[in-house]
């Protein structure tokens, strides 16, 4: 089993419009609403690859319960060789938030807007923590994803990674800002930032000696995300950039999530790094080729795995 950590769930909204126009009123074509939320992301795709996944976090008010209703519907998507995720959530007083993503048809971009969380009690962290504990001791691989909440200290994402370690479970960490300082130094197994967060924590604006410098710093393994150029992987094997082999045009939320769903699925399934990377990078541009948020096109998967570039890179 692999378990993913969404301390912020949301309920993911997409409108799609012929054209955004600032300053008009739009008629909105299509809506859709998934539970999103990075690691409720990660744990989607995973089922949908065949590998049992299991979601906790925390979920509350009207919103949650809609977040919950449509994750227990969602399933592992066709021809998946397992259900959908658990749902280990934690309730809380709080509503979950929204996160809306407005699709331009016409131009293919697309505008986020994503509300702050609700504030998590210290009874509530509490009892996260306990249901935490139970989870590892069944789980193959954890995967802590995404923005903290208020009232969550800074350092919660370094404290999950020491229980992991602890119980021997191989633990990825995606986040960005002080909390993810934090939790390098911790020493997580694998930590996934992209180029802007390296150069915020490092200073280094080139990924590569940014990636370098990051692996001194406590991550065992360090996966760079490039955006449309691919991932950039630093490991104790070597070194390695992923390129997909189109530009995709399209809806860019969960492609990070999708990339770590591939990561994950290659940890526990003992794929060679470079195997690793190419299925990340082709589950991350299937998911901008998707019309849904946090989803990927199952065919444009298929199509896109045999493409993915991988080279092996120097370090001096």
């Amino acid at each position: 089993m692999i378990l993913t950590v969404t301390l912020n769930t949301a309920l993911d909204i997409t409108y799609r419009v012929p054209a955004l126009v600032p300053a008009t009123t739009h008629r909105v074509g299509e809506v859709i609403e998934r539970p999103g939320g990075k690691g409720l992301n990660v744990a989607r795709v995973l089922s949908a690859l065949g590998h049992e996944s299991v979601v906790t976090g925390f979920a509350g008010g009207r919103t949650g319960d809609v977040l919950r209703e449509l994750l227990a519907g969602s399933g592992g998507g066709p021809g998946a060789a397992s259900p959908g995720p658990v749902d280990a959530l934690v309730p809380i007083a709080g509503a979950t938030r929204r996160t809306v993503a407005v699709v331009d048809r016409t131009t293919g971009t697309t505008t986020q807007l994503n509300e702050p969380g609700p504030t998590v009690s210290t009874a509530e962290w509490a009892a996260f923590l306990t249901g935490y504990d139970r989870l590892l001791t069944g789980a193959d691989a954890v995967a802590l994803c995404g923005s903290l909440p208020p009232g969550i200290h800074v350092g919660a994402y370094a404290e999950l990674i020491r229980r992991a370690r602890g119980a021997g479970v191989p633990v990825l960490l995606d986040t960005g800002g002080e909390p993810l300082r934090r939790g390098i130094a911790a020493r997580p197994d694998l930590v996934k930032p992209n180029a802007v967060e390296l150069a915020g924590l490092t200073g280094a604006r080139d990924p590569l000696p940014a990636a370098l410098d990051t692996r001194r710093r406590g991550a065992h393994c360090v996966i760079a995300s490039l955006g449309a150029d691919g991932l950039l992987a630093v490991t104790p094997d070597g070194v390695w950039q992923a390129a997909p082999p189109v530009a995709a045009r399209g809806n860019p939320t969960g492609a990070g999530d999708s990339a770590v769903a591939g990561l994950l699925s290659g940890l526990v399934e003992g794929l060679a790094w470079p195997a690793r990377l190419t299925r990340a990078v082709a589950l991350a541009t299937a998911t901008v080729l998707a019309p849904a948020a946090g989803e990927f096109d199952a065919r444009s998967y298929e199509e896109l795995l045999p493409r993915v570039a991988v080279t092996e890179r120097r370090t001096a």
